[in-house]
């Protein structure tokens, strides 16, 4: 069946929009009603015009579709198909005129609108459509009427609800009252509650999704019915959230009105960017104490303090490090992971984190698995996890982090914990790292602290010009010979043979491992 009423009273009060039945009992219009007779009492929520292929995908539940006949396939299969969408997308009835461009109706279509039921209408020559659109449009007045009391309910429910996440849940469930429906806001993309509070899918909807989460049957469409099961399932956008989706399953009939829902969604919108605000000043506050403790600058017992504010153990964590996919010196990367945070809250996942040239520092409990943390920073991000740490060594954990980061990346997984699976330059710790970049790098590092120079900039361009004297000089803006002195200085500082394969070969090694650690 169709979503459309087939009582006349639900929840929210009386339905005064027409029936199909009445429509076409009206004399002056002169229809006739083809096939779909079982349907008769479906209500008209509004008259719809439109001749384009997919007629079905400009149904909200409800309508009247009216078409001149280029809707309409010449193919028996086609016309079955098309009738079989309608109902599926909750369409009331189609009308279709008379003496225009419809082919002719086949046995079949006839057939299928008397199954389903689609109530099949005939709109004679040369009735204007807008005649039938009047009439449905007069008799919603009160329908209208009721739709704004509503609507008024449902932002009274927003003002009411508070601005704590904690009432997230709440807000829900007094809408799913309001609208006579359960309601479950989703993660498009994997179907997970949006919010931790949140309820998950019913069964039977996530088996038949599961396979197509994040694909053109869930994204393609803002608001579209489904018929899944024998049931009819809403799936719509909320408002300014990517990838949040709201499953609408109606109790009973009368469905909820499509307007309506449209305003509940905006409410819901509302709420989540009322709690994403909430959470981006905890964020900035757990930025610039993660800094501090970094840095050094907080004693251990404050440090223990402040972490466990962020309901994170401070004997007991872990920090992983995280880059998005086009690389650590690319500008977007920290933009690309700027909702990690809002993922791992989602997800139940207490987290302190940190931005800090254009990775992100996360500190997170002991026991979350690795699948989450990954599902969180999303497909395109790699991620090096350190042991579990205490805060008496949260700097060693950090350059733990940065380490397996580096490994991460170098053997192109999307994770890797310190000291597990395989290793990255042949070295086996970040102690080893540390050593060889300051017996290699340490004397440029101590001429460019005493004096100015590009020294190591001129080092990573030259390496990554293939050695080439005059595309480093272009990448730099600078002179061929001002390239070649500062390279014949590197050699001099570093006792290396800057022409000896070998040579370019170990500094290589200690930029990459440098710039993997560099904070």
């Amino acid at each position: 069946m169709a979503p459309t009423p087939q009582r006349t009273q639900g929840k929210t009060g009386p339905r005064m929009a027409i029936t199909v039945a009445e429509l076409v009992a009206e004399p002056q219009l002169g229809l006739t009603l083809l096939a779909g007779s079982a349907g008769r009492d479906n209500r008209i929520t509004w008259a719809h015009t439109s001749d384009l292929p997919r007629l079905w995908e400009w149904v909200t539940g409800g309508e009247l579709m009216m078409t001149n006949g280029l809707s309409i396939p010449p193919d028996a299969q086609g016309q079955v198909a098309l009738a079989e969408a309608l109902v599926d997308s909750g369409a009331s009835a189609l009308a279709i005129g008379e003496k225009m461009h419809a082919p002719p109706l086949t046995a079949e279509f006839l057939a299928a609108c008397e199954r389903l039921p689609l109530p099949l209408v005939n709109i004679p020559y040369p009735l204007p459509f807008i005649a039938i659109a009047r009439s449905v449009a007069e008799s919603s007045l009160l329908e209208e009427s009721r739709r704004l009391r509503q609507t008024a309910r449902v932002y009274d429910l927003l003002r009411t609800a508070g601005a704590s996440e904690d009432h997230w849940q709440s807000l829900v469930q007094r809408l799913a009252t309001e609208l006579d429906a359960n309601l479950f806001v989703v993660d498009r993309r994997c179907l997970h509650p949006w919010h931790p509070d949140g309820q998950t899918l019913p069964e039977f909807l996530a088996e038949e999704w599961a396979p197509l989460s994040g694909q053109v049957s869930l994204a393609g469409k803002n608001f579209q019915w489904h018929r899944i099961r024998g049931r009819h399932v809403l799936t719509m956008d909320i408002p300014t959230h990517a990838n949040a989706l709201l499953v609408v399953l109606p109790n009973s009939e009368p469905h909820p009105d499509a307007v309506v829902l449209l305003h509940a969604a905006t409410v819901l919108g509302l709420q989540l960017s009322r709690i994403v605000l909430s959470l981006e000043g905890r964020h900035r506050l757990a930025g610039e104490f993660l800094l501090q403790a970094m840095d050094g600058r907080l004693g251990m017992a404050e440090t223990e303090s402040r972490l466990a504010a962020f309901q994170v153990s401070p004997q007991d964590f872990l920090l992983a490090s995280m880059s998005a996919g086009g690389g650590d010196r690319q500008a977007d990367d920290g933009d690309r992971l700027a909702n990690v945070h809002i993922e791992l809250w989602r997800h139940g996942v207490a987290s302190a984190s940190l931005k800090r040239n254009n990775r992100l520092h996360v500190v997170v409990p002991a026991d979350v698995p690795d699948h989450v943390l990954a599902h969180c920073a999303g497909a395109d991000a790699a991620i090096g996890i350190s042991a579990p740490a205490a805060v008496a060594n949260i700097q060693r954990a950090l350059q733990e982090s940065l380490w397996a980061l580096g490994s991460a990346r170098a053997n192109k997984l999307a994770l890797a914990r310190y000291a597990e699976g395989p290793s990255w330059l042949g070295l086996t710790g970040f102690e080893e790292g540390t050593a060889l970049v300051r017996r290699l790098l340490g004397p440029i590092f101590d001429y460019e602290q005493s004096q100015e120079g590009d020294l190591l900039v001129t080092l990573r361009t030259y390496l990554d010009s293939q050695r080439s004297w005059q595309k480093t000089a272009t990448a730099l803006f600078a002179h061929r010979q001002t390239i070649i002195y500062r390279i014949r200085k590197i050699g001099e500082l570093t006792g290396l043979d800057m022409g000896e394969t070998s040579t370019v070969a170990q500094l290589w090694f200690a930029l990459q491992i440098h710039e993997a650690m560099h904070q």
